[in-house]
């Protein structure tokens, strides 16, 4: 059977860019802007409060792991955080055992956690990402610590076949993360997957993407109304059901174009388009580039890697 959650994590080629061991001890802040990249964060030792996009803070304890498919900035401080005007933002300090700290080094840690940064090698990153929930917050799971600490491990190590290995670890680390988290969810494939229901008819559209898919079809698999099974696939996934089905449709496209799988006649049949010229007028209203171009530009993108 199709796994919808791990295909789309697959297509995001997930792979490290960065990731430290940091300790907080007595009051202190720090904050950071990014680009949108992915972010992931698990508590080691103690507890810290986080806010990520500009959101109210989360306390996270021990064994919390936090995955935010795309942040712009996050703030970190000491549970009992520092008055505005008394601490000012300031780099970590390096430490003999390669962690960095934060506030006074000089005191024993109050709390540990392990921070990374990541991106998406995926050209069709930013569709992909808008079927995932904005945030993901495990509470308490020691299967995903293990597999951050994998990570870290694999990352400061230089064996064989490094690179490999993290990319299948974060592969991992990315589903055991979203399957982790049930209905708390935001919006997105993760919240709808957690709804049986709706899960069926996921299900159907990623194995079946060639079908001329309706929503009477798809309300059908379901085993719902059509109006009840609009009405709540929008809410939990974020997006109404064909925009769903044209968004994925246009991902598994865009990959076959990429890897130059078949002309544009045999790529429209399998993502459910009768006609090359249906399935163009799509694509490029979607894409903004007709399939041809955006063939050849992969292709001479790849040819300069």
């Amino acid at each position: 059977m199709i796994d919808p959650l791990a295909e789309v994590v697959t297509l995001l080629q997930p792979t490290p860019t960065f990731s430290k061991v940091l300790s907080g001890a007595g009051r202190w802040r720090a904050s950071r802007t990014e680009v949108g990249q992915p972010f992931y964060c698990v508590v080691l030792e103690g507890s810290l409060r986080l806010s990520v996009n500009g959101c109210e803070p989360y306390i996270l304890q021990a064994d919390d792991f936090m995955l935010v498919p795309q942040v712009f900035s996050f703030a970190m401080t000491s549970i009992d955080p520092p008055d505005a005007d008394d601490v000012a933002d300031i780099a970590p300090a390096a430490l003999p055992d390669g962690s960095f700290r934060f506030g006074d080094t000089s005191l024993e840690p109050e709390t540990q956690w392990l921070a990374g940064l990541c991106a998406f090698g995926s050209p069709d990153a930013a569709l992909l990402v808008s079927l995932l929930p904005e945030l993901v917050l495990v509470r308490g799971d020691s299967r995903l610590a293990t597999l951050v600490k994998l990570v870290r491990d694999e990352s400061r190590a230089q064996r064989p076949a490094r690179e490999v290995v993290l990319a299948r670890l974060l592969e991992v680390l990315f589903i055991e993360a979203l399957r982790s988290t049930q209905t708390g969810a935001s919006p997105g494939l993760v919240r709808g997957l957690a709804d049986a229901r709706l899960a069926l008819a996921i299900r159907q559209m990623h194995e079946s993407p060639e079908k001329p898919w309706t929503i009477a079809q798809l309300a059908k698999a379901a085993a719902l109304s059509r109006s009840s099974f609009f009405d709540r696939f929008s809410r939990a996934v974020g997006v109404a059901p064909m925009e769903y089905l044209l968004s994925w449709r246009m991902a598994i496209a865009k990959n076959l174009l990429r890897r130059n799988e078949g002309g544009v006649a045999t790529i429209a049949a399998r993502v459910g388009y009768s006609s090359a010229s249906a399935f163009s007028v799509a694509f490029t209203r979607h894409v903004g580039l007709p399939p041809t171009q955006y063939a050849q530009d992969a292709d001479m993108s790849g040819s300069r890697r």
